[in-house]
């Protein structure tokens, strides 16, 4: 059986294939740009190179030479909550695989979702997951809906913020919720796709080890990176005054915005149990991987 990998260069998907090669697997990467695979990587994989948005290349590289029922595809929506219409995007880019998977090409189907997909609509971008979740279920393939809680390598998106130490939000800061090290959701992912013993609609949440508030996030980077972290949480009014600024259309705002905003006292589908929790922590995350980046940045104070 042939596992094909999406966004095999980010954070989880290079993770994916790293494990999948480890355990004796060729897997089918679907990339745009091959260099980006380190030169081990790339004499070990089957690339396919072309863009996850070219529908046609979407359905070649998942259905052109495949037998049908013999394929497990690792599906990442690669849409930026920037683009113009995040949601449609997102659900035309899925598209060629729904189809795919209606017609019996796509055996399995691992979608990395996200909590909230569960409450379908109010939740920004995440609603396009919900989308996603929804067509391919409705495809009749077996399908794994991976529920991700809130990564901690988002932090890395406002380096410029945490170099000032003010760690920026528009989420509830004083609201619990799940965070997770991308690594630990790609062992998930993993032997997900190389247990064939799956069957039908699953449902896996990936919660990391514990619900912090954005008040305890601010702590635990202090006491990790070793300079204080104070936290400055952004209004929904501010923070769409913000993306309009910087030219983001109005559904890429309210994609944005929509995220916080509809989490906003979320409780997730999947209880925190034995399955849905994975061993790595922030700090210790924090103190390996954000402070040498803050560190090597001039000027860091």
């Amino acid at each position: 059986m042939t596992i094909l990998v999406t966004t095999p260069t980010g954070h989880v998907g290079s993770r994916v294939v790293r494990l999948l090669l480890q355990a004796g697997v060729r897997p089918r990467v679907l990339v745009r740009d091959p260099a980006r695979l380190d030169e081990g990587t790339r004499a070990r994989v089957d690339v396919r190179r072309g863009d996850l948005t070219d529908a046609g290349f979407v359905r070649d590289a998942v259905a052109g030479d495949a037998v049908a029922g013999a394929r497990t595809v690792f599906w990442v929506d690669p849409t930026p909550h920037t683009a113009p219409d995040p949601i449609g995007t997102s659900l035309e880019t899925a598209a060629p695989l729904v189809e795919a998977a209606r017609a019996g090409d796509v055996g399995r189907v691992a979608l990395l979702s996200s909590i909230g997909a569960e409450k379908r609509h109010g939740v920004g971008h995440i609603d396009a997951l919900a989308g996603i979740e929804t067509e391919l279920d409705a495809t009749g393939t077996d399908v794994l809906h991976l529920r991700c809680a809130y990564f901690f390598t988002n932090l890395l998106l406002d380096l410029e913020g945490l170099s000032r130490g003010v760690l920026n939000t528009a989420f509830d800061p004083e609201h619990p919720m799940p965070w997770v090290d991308p690594r630990d959701v790609a062992d998930v992912v993993a032997v997900r796709l190389l247990n064939d013993g799956w069957r039908g609609r699953t449902v896996q949440a990936v919660h990391g080890p514990e619900d912090l508030t954005f008040h305890q996030v601010a702590r635990i980077l202090t006491e990790a990176l070793g300079r204080t972290v104070r936290l400055d949480q952004v209004g929904e009014d501010a923070l769409r005054d913000t993306l309009r600024a910087a030219g983001l259309t109005a559904p890429a705002v309210e994609g944005i915005v929509g995220m916080s905003a509809g989490s906003s006292g979320l409780v997730p589908e999947q209880p925190r149990d034995l399955l849905t929790t994975t061993p790595t922590r922030l700090g210790g995350w924090a103190h390996a991987e954000l402070r040498p980046l803050l560190e090597a940045r001039p000027g860091t104070a």
